[in-house]
């Protein structure tokens, strides 16, 4: 008889009844596409992060993209950015003909601001920072930078749904444009789909236009009783709208997101009760001035205390029916932007040597007190079965014979 317990996944979504009720009278109503549901699910956004403005679109990706597009970055700009993150921070930047300049990260897996001094040059155009796991960076060092150098700042936010920094949410604060992602694994999530805030109404209009094939605005109203069939073309756009479908999932989150985010505190508490005391791990950094809204929770492996390496280690919790994942393997190392830019070997020591210890743990609003105590009890199993034993020393610092 097979008593193994059913393997518990990285990631699962918190949908309830109200979304699917939501989505069934969408698709009941007849307008599927960029409607309604849509605007109502951008003023609620605004106010929720406090900014004037709010643009939802088909992913986070397509936000980041609008942004930069919106300000102009053209071939010969630089941006700069961490070389801790998904791929599509720095793909939005290379699609706009600009170039990435990777500041190296901090102990908080952010990137450093000193880096991003160091990193700055004539052809500086602005700043991409990304909260890490819903840990904001420390803003006010980057927009000091940014007003001295006069330099544009838009912030990846695709983890930080419902963080804050200083008191503020993520999203109403002084950067041009904040970019939300809403995919299946996030905090808020429409299944695709994100958000872009900002603060500045020209910059809005002109995300706007892009956002729907360069169509003039409220061009999706068209085809509504006061819409009008006349519209024109006045820039070279893109098809970045979401849907009304995507909307109806997502104002049913939005409003549910302050206590998912508490949950997500509650087990990353936890966890951190659990690991602090082991000298084997390392566990999230958090600041005093930020709110963590605990996308991912990344522990640290201190290797030296191990008999094994990550990949091992991960591979023991899988089979203990836990899934992992790994946040992020560093931009320097992939072949792409390594050929592309032409990245040194000892570009960002920091973020590649972080990266061979690092995991991220299941850490999701719908797990389960048994659930969370599963994964406490499988990576304490893997510590107790592959710790390294301590050497004595004496006080002169002479290693004493261990008997076999």
């Amino acid at each position: 008889m097979n008593n193994k317990p059913p393997f518990l996944p990285f990631a699962l979504p918190e949908i309830g009844e109200e979304e699917i009720q939501e989505v069934v009278d969408t698709l009941r109503s007849g307008w599927l596409t960029t409607g309604p549901r849509v605007a109502q699910f951008e003023a609620r956004f605004a106010e929720y992060v406090k900014a004037p403005h709010a643009l939802a679109v088909n992913s986070g990706t397509a936000g980041l993209h609008l942004a930069l597009a919106a300000l102009g970055l053209q071939p010969g700009d630089e941006v700069v950015t961490t070389p801790l993150t998904f791929c599509a921070t720095v793909n939005v930047i290379l699609q706009c003909g600009a170039r990435p300049v990777f500041a190296d990260i901090g102990n908080d897996l952010n990137m450093d601001a000193a880096a991003v001094k160091a990193a700055i040059t004539p052809a500086t155009r602005a700043i991409l920072p990304v909260h890490i796991g819903g840990l904001p960076c420390d803003m006010d060092a980057i927009w000091a930078l940014a007003e001295k150098r006069r330099l544009h700042v838009v912030e990846d936010a695709a983890h930080a749904a419902g963080s804050r920094y200083r008191g503020l949410p993520i999203g109403g604060g002084r950067s041009d444009a904040v970019a939300f992602s809403f995919y299946a694994t996030k905090n808020l999530t429409t299944g695709e789909g994100g958000m872009i805030t900002t603060s500045s109404r020209q910059l809005e209009e002109r995300m706007r236009i892009l956002c729907l094939h360069g169509i003039d605005k409220d061009a999706w109203n068209r085809y509504a009783e006061a819409g009008s069939w006349f519209y024109e073309v006045v820039d070279c756009g893109y098809k970045y709208n979401m849907s009304d479908i995507m909307a109806a999932i997502g104002i049913h989150q939005l409003r549910k997101l302050d206590a998912m985010n508490a949950r997500r505190a509650e087990i990353a508490a936890r966890y951190d009760h659990a690991f602090s005391n082991m000298d084997e791990l390392e566990t999230p950094a958090t600041r005093p001035d930020a709110f963590h809204s605990w996308h991912l929770y990344g522990l640290r492996l201190n290797l030296d205390r191990l008999r094994i390496d990550r990949a091992a280690f991960i591979a023991e919790l899988k089979k203990r029916g836990i899934g992992c994942s790994v946040h992020f393997i560093p931009i320097v190392l992939h072949p792409y932007y390594r050929q592309t830019l032409k990245l040194e070997d000892t570009a960002c020591p920091r973020a590649i040597g972080e990266y061979h210890r690092m995991l991220s743990l299941p850490i999701y609003s719908r797990m389960t007190d048994q659930e969370v105590e599963r994964v406490v009890a499988a990576v304490e199993a893997v510590v107790r079965d592959y710790r390294r034993p301590v050497v004595p020393v004496t006080e002169t610092g002479d290693v004493l014979e261990i008997a076999s």
